[in-house]
C-alpha cells in the first residue's frame, strides 16, 4: 500500500491507496491559520507535524500500516519555514498568501530587475514567494534571521520529521525565487543577494525520488515500518497536475480551488519574457508553465457565504441558469492578484450594477469574472505557443455543471472532469508508486490510473460574446487601477 500526504492551508489530508492506486482510506485534520496583522498569514509548522501523526494513526486503526511500501507529499508552496541549529522551529511559517512583502517584492523587481531575476531563476518576484520573505525577515526580525540553520518549505518539514532528511524537490523549490529552474540548482546570485549560504538550503531531488526511510521514532509513533520509503513529493500545483494526469507536453489542467490555476505541462523549459507566468519544474521530471489567480472559488465562496449567507449552491445554480449574459461585470481581485497582472493592491468591483439586476445576475457576474481571470492566464500561456484544445478541471468549482459550461464557453476549449477528486493526495500516491518502482514513470502511472468522466463542449456563439466582454473586463481593470 501507499500513503499520500497533502499539507494544505486549512488542513492536512492523508490518503491510503492499494497497489492499483485505488483510494481505500483517508483521514484529515485541520489546524489554525494565524493572522497577526491584516494581510499576514502564518502557521505553526508543528501543527502540520501533529496533523501528520494524527491522520496516519487514524488510518492505522483500520489498516495494517506495516504494509505501506512508500509515502510521498503534496504541500502548499512558498511558505518560509526556518529551523535553528537544534532543528527547532524559530518562528511561525510565513505562508503563500501572506502579503507583507510588497516592499521587498518591488525592491527585487527593481533593484535586481525583472530581466536579471528571470535569467537567475526563470521568474520575477511575487509577494507570496520565499525570497522576499527572507528579505523581510532580515530587515524586521534580524535576530531570527541570524538563527537560521535550515530553510525549507511546508511539505519539506513534514518529510524531515518523518525521516530526518533535509530535502526538497524541484517543483517546490521553483517557487522560492532562490532556485534556477532551467538548470535545476540553487541560484548562486540569489543566495549572495539574500545574504544566506547554500548549506542552509536543502538538497534537491526530483519529486519521485526516494530521500530515505521512515525513522524509528516516527515508526513508533504511527505504526509504519522503518522499511517504508519516503519519496519527497512536490508543490501542491505540480502534484495536483500529476493527480489530473497533466503530464504530457502542452496538456493543461485548471484548478477551481480557493485560488485558480491554469497549468501547462512542457517537455522543455520555456522562458517567459514578462514574468507574468510562473516557469517551474514539473513533478514528472520536466517543466511547466503556470498562471495563478488568488481568488477563484475563493471569490464565489465569499459571495455565497459572506454576502448571500447561503451554502445551498443548488439554489444559486438555478438562479444563474435563469439569468442571461449582460453588461454586468465583476473584477475578482478581492485578495489582490498574482498572474498575469501581478498587482497585490488590486481590488474587486461590480461594474454597471442597476436596480434591474437580481441575485442570479450578480452570481453569474461573479463566475464570469473568475472565468475571465482564468482566460487572462490562458491567453498568456497561448502566447508561449502552447495552444491546447482541451483541459482537465478539478477543485470545488468543478462540481458545478453550470460553472463548467460557462468556463468552456469562455475559454473556447473542451473541458473534462476526471474519475477522482483527490488531486494532490492522489498525485502524491502516484509519486510514491513511481519511487517504489510500482510504475516505470509518472506518465505510465497517470495513464493507468486517471480517466476522463464528463466532457463540456464550448458554445462558440457564447464564446464570441465572452471574448468581447473580456476586452471590456481588461479595460475596466486598467481604468480602476488608475483611480
Amino acid at each position: 500500500m501507499y500513503l499520500g500526504i497533502d499539507v494544505g492551508t486549512s488542513s492536512l489530508k492523508t490518503v491510503l491507496a492499494n497497489e492499483k492506486g485505488e483510494i481505500i482510506d483517508q483521514s484529515s485534520a485541520s489546524y489554525e491559520l494565524l493572522i497577526p496583522k491584516q494581510g499576514w498569514t502564518e502557521q505553526d509548522p508543528d501543527d502540520w507535524y501533529l496533523a501528520e501523526i494524527k491522520t496516519i494513526k487514524e488510518i492505522g486503526k483500520r489498516n495494517d500500516l506495516t504494509k505501506v511500501k512508500g509515502i510521498s507529499f503534496s504541500g502548499q508552496m512558498h511558505g518560509l519555514v526556518i529551523l535553528d541549529k537544534n532543528n527547532k522551529v524559530i518562528r511561525p511559517a510565513i505562508l503563500w498568501n501572506d502579503q507583507r512583502t510588497i516592499e521587498e517584492t518591488n525592491y527585487l523587481n527593481t533593484k535586481i530587475g525583472r530581466e536579471k531575476l528571470i535569467s537567475y531563476t526563470g521568474n520575477i518576484a511575487f509577494t507570496g514567494f520565499t525570497a522576499p520573505k527572507l528579505l523581510w525577515l532580515k530587515k524586521h526580525e534580524s535576530n531570527n534571521f541570524k538563527k537560521i540553520n535550515k530553510i525549507m518549505l511546508p511539505k519539506d518539514y513534514t518529510a524531515f520529521k518523518m525521516c530526518n532528511t533535509f530535502a526538497t524537490d524541484v517543483s517546490d523549490a521553483s517557487g522560492t525565487l532562490i532556485f534556477d529552474v532551467h538548470h535545476k540548482c540553487w541560484s548562486k546570485q540569489m543566495i549572495k543577494f539574500l545574504g544566506i549560504n547554500e548549506k542552509q538550503l536543502p538538497k534537491i531531488y526530483e519529486s519521485y525520488e526516494i530521500i530515505g526511510n521512515v525513522s524509528k521514532e516516527f515508526a513508533s509513533l504511527t505504526g509504519l515500518s522503518t522499511s517504508a520509503k519516503v519519496i519527497i513529493g512536490g508543490g501542491d500545483q505540480a502534484i495536483g497536475a500529476i493527480g489530473t494526469g497533466t503530464v504530457d507536453n502542452n496538456m493543461i489542467s485548471i484548478s477551481l480551488g480557493t485560488s485558480g490555476v491554469v497549468f501547462a505541462a512542457c517537455d522543455t523549459f520555456k522562458k517567459t519574457e514578462s514574468g507574468a507566468m510562473h516557469a517551474f519544474c514539473h513533478a514528472n521530471g520536466k517543466y511547466h508553465i503556470m498562471g495563478v489567480m488568488l481568488s477563484a472559488a475563493g471569490s464565489f465562496d465569499w459571495w455565497c457565504n459572506d454576502i448571500l449567507r447561503t451554502r445551498h449552491f443548488s439554489d444559486i445554480n438555478k438562479e444563474i441558469s435563469k439569468s442571461k449574459i449582460s453588461n454586468l461585470y465583476f473584477l475578482p481581485y478581492i485578495s489582490g492578484e498574482r498572474s498575469p497582472i501581478n498587482d497585490p493592491i488590486a481590488t474587486g468591483s461590480f461594474i454597471n450594477l442597476t436596480l434591474s439586476h437580481k441575485r442570479g445576475d450578480l452570481s453569474r457576474a461573479v463566475i464570469e469574472g473568475i472565468n475571465f481571470g482564468l482566460l487572462d492566464n490562458l491567453i498568456s500561456i497561448n502566447n508561449l505557443n502552447i495552444k491546447p484544445t482541451s483541459a482537465r478541471v478539478i477543485g470545488g468549482g468543478a462540481k458545478s455543471k453550470i460553472w463548467l459550461q460557462m468556463l468552456a464557453d469562455t475559454l473556447g476549449i473542451k473541458l473534462h472532469t476526471i474519475n477522482t477528486s483527490e488531486g494532490g493526495a492522489l498525485g502524491a500516491i502516484i509519486l510514491a508508486m513511481v519511487g517504489c518502482r510500482q510504475y516505470k514513470n509518472v506518465q505510465i502511472a497517470c495513464k493507468k490510473i486517471i480517466k476522463d468522466v464528463e466532457t463540456y463542449h464550448p458554445n462558440m456563439t457564447n464564446n464570441k460574446i465572452y471574448r468581447n466582454k473580456f476586452a471590456k473586463f481588461k479595460s475596466y481593470y486598467l481604468t480602476l487601477r488608475a483611480v
